[in-house]
């Protein structure tokens, strides 16, 4: 076996590698950049080797400066992890002129899959179902109809040369054909110059299931089953699972022995993914096609270890020094369920927009047998605009899928994080959300149910008493340290035990009367059994209501306190009866006005101001652009304006909500 390996990448995939090497008592070697001089990964490894400045392209994408890491380590084998250089034949080429192994697919496989055209030629050669279509050039409306007959509707008619979603037509039918063909033809010329129309299988209900390969260097290939990553927002993957609620034993076996005659056809080895579109329209279980194969490990590999029991950095790594696979196709089973959400640095309130800057509080739930949380930072790190903005991977198991999600609700509920926006609250949502839990999913599932963007989960049935309840007794906890103090002027006091909870901002202007005593909590009359343990400055209430666990992430906001849990935050004011009278009196705070500043939507780096002061902007017209997680934010005029004053100027890094541009 190896004795050194050095992990060519960063953040949460190089630490699990490092953490499956020290477990096969194998030394390792993590490469850093000036931005991750003090993290984890670095910790973690035997040694370190330093390799530039923050951007990947003068660091992690430096195949010379890491070869030259192994030779000066005594490093024998490269895991190149996901992104980065992972998938460069050149990286792996140079890896073998150098007598180094990677810990990977063959060249010749890297290189088949990566060109789009020539693996979807491949894939069709092997057998493996390819989305039907016709890419030559179409006569007339009766060679198309013909054609579409042929691929079986329904179709899409696409211009050749179009785009932004036109110049396209759906046909379900003969009629639609016919009466669509001439016009997409016409609206082709019309907005692109060309008239030409190619044909192909529309997928109705889109969801991206992929299968997991692995194979070894003596011939033997395996699949380790299925994932769904159909929920996906902007064709980022948000949540996987495996198994497929969708997928029945008949469709993976299918998918499964065209993944492998794929592979096998390219003489692939190691892990590697082969996705896939499968319409959730078709009932037959034929209707899944190939997409694309991805030659390396995949970000949500965690969801197949848990249900197979395999890890599949060490398969990868006794593979990678020819080492044979010790089990068949036969051997592979499914375990339970289990589901996985990526933890960003994104703030869903809003619109999603990524966050930099410093992890002032870091506290992910506790790991167990059932639930794993992968990640690369820590408390005090700083989230950088230079690479990906995932803070953490969380993966959780149960029985079944309803276990396994539930899983996934508590553990959010417990992730404790400050410093950043992140999307915490909007993965929890998913979790609750009916249709998820139905698995009636598609590709377009966040689109279709969050199209205003996302506002907060749902509030469930009776879980503002609870709150009131778990919000109460903090306060009093609060009050009865309050009480002990010796030396008042007025003698001691006598902490109330009655108190009105008013939740601000809730659409139903949620007010309870709690009455705390010490058999039970009654809130509204209704007596609730709450344990609650509570000590003052504590962030998160670990709570139980009636027998029913509750997390509670609780939060001083000026008079009152935030408490998030299951996908929302509410913010509470806990006052006692005699002072929430009068506090009905109190005037209302009006925000003030900032419709006549251009503020800054995140924190990042101004590249570019479009205006000058004096100028007059329309609607829609660019004023300024915010650079931040490798990418450019165009900021446009929401309407017409003059331009008072410009307060930022290129080149300065600014926080969320400065102000970059005044208008009259």
């Amino acid at each position: 076996m190896f004795k050194k390996i050095l992990i060519a990448n960063r953040g949460e995939i190089a630490c699990r590698v490092i953490r499956t090497a020290k477990r096969m008592g194998i030394a390792t070697v993590a490469v850093y950049s000036d931005a991750d001089a003090r993290a984890p990964h670095v910790e973690m490894a035997d040694e370190k080797v330093y390799l530039g400045p923050p951007p990947a392209a003068e660091s992690y994408l430096l195949a010379d400066k890491i070869i030259a890491a192994c030779q000066q380590t005594g490093a024998e084998a490269v895991h190149p992890g996901y992104g980065f250089l992972s998938e460069r034949t050149s990286f792996a080429q140079a890896l073998a002129d150098a007598g180094i192994a990677f810990i990977g697919p063959p060249i010749n496989a890297i290189a088949a899959m990566g060109d789009k055209i020539e693996s979807k030629k491949l894939a069709k050669a092997a057998g493996v179902n390819v989305v039907p279509g016709f890419l030559g050039e179409i006569a007339d409306t009766e060679e198309a109809v013909k054609i579409a007959s042929d691929i079986g509707y329904p179709v899409m008619m696409k211009a050749s040369a179009g785009g932004g979603g036109k110049g396209m037509r759906l046909a379900y039918s003969e009629k639609d054909v016919r009466e669509g063909f001439e016009a997409t033809k016409r609206e082709g010329l019309a907005s692109f110059g060309d008239d030409r129309v190619f044909i192909e299988k529309f997928i109705e209900s889109p969801r991206h299931i992929e299968i997991q390969l692995l194979g070894d260097k003596h011939g033997t290939i395996v699949y380790l089953n299925e994932r769904e990553c159909s929920v996906q927002r902007r064709h980022q993957k948000v949540v996987e699972e495996a198994p497929s609620p969708f997928v029945t034993p008949a469709m993976r076996k299918a998918m499964g022995q065209q993944a492998v005659a794929l592979a096998r056809a390219v003489g692939y080895y190691s892990a590697g993914t082969v996705e896939l579109i499968v319409s959730g329209a078709d009932t037959t279980g034929q209707g899944f096609y190939f997409l694309e194969m991805n030659t390396r490990l995949q970000v949500e590999h965690p969801v197949t270890e848990y249900i197979t029991g395999l890890d599949l950095v060490e398969q990868m790594i006794r593979v990678a020094y020819g080492e044979p696979l010790g089990f068949g196709q036969a051997d592979v089973g499914i375990k339970g369920w289990s589901i996985e959400n990526r933890v960003y640095a994104e703030d869903p309130y809003r619109g999603f927009l990524p966050s930099t800057g410093r992890l002032v509080r870091y506290r992910p739930p506790a790991e167990t047998t059932d639930v794993r949380v992968d990640d690369g930072v820590y408390e005090g790190s700083e989230i950088s605009m230079f690479y990906d903005p995932m803070i953490a991977k969380l993966v959780t198991w149960g029985e079944t899928r309803e276990e396994a999600i539930d899983a996934q609700i508590a553990a959010l509920d417990r992730f404790e994080i400050d410093g950043i926006g992140h999307n915490v609250d909007f993965l929890s949502a998913l979790m609750q959300h009916p249709r998820f839990r139905e698995g009636a999913l598609t590709t377009g599932f966040i689109a279709e149910e969050y199209p205003e963007g996302f506002t907060g989960a749902a509030v469930a049935e009776g879980l503002t008493a609870r709150l009131a309840a778990v919000a109460a007794l903090a306060v009093s906890a609060e009050a009865m340290r309050a009480a002990t103090i010796d030396g008042r002027l007025n003698g001691a006091i006598t902490p109330s035990t009655e108190w009105i909870v008013t939740f601000v901002g809730e659409e139903d202007g949620a007010e309870h009367h709690v009455l705390i005593e010490s058999e039970a909590v009654t809130v509204d009359g209704r007596a609730l059994v709450v344990d609650a343990p509570f000590l003052p400055g504590q962030r998160l209430i670990e709570a139980t209501i009636d027998g029913e666990p509750l997390s509670v992430r609780v939060d001083r906001h000026r008079a009152a306190w935030r408490l998030t849990t299951r996908g929302r935050s509410h913010t509470a004011r806990v006052l006692p009866p005699h002072i929430a009278s009068l506090a009905r009196h109190m005037i209302e705070k009006i925000p003030p006005d900032l419709s006549r500043f251009l503020l800054c939507p995140m924190p990042g780096l101004i590249t570019r101001i479009h205006v000058a002061a004096g100028d007059k902007v329309e609607a829609g017209q660019p004023l300024a652009v915010v650079e931040a997680m490798k990418m450019e934010n165009i900021l446009r005029a929401e309407k017409s304006a003059t331009v008072k004053s410009v307060e930022a100027k290129a080149g300065e890094s600014l926080a969320v909500d400065a102000v970059i541009l005044e208008f009259e």
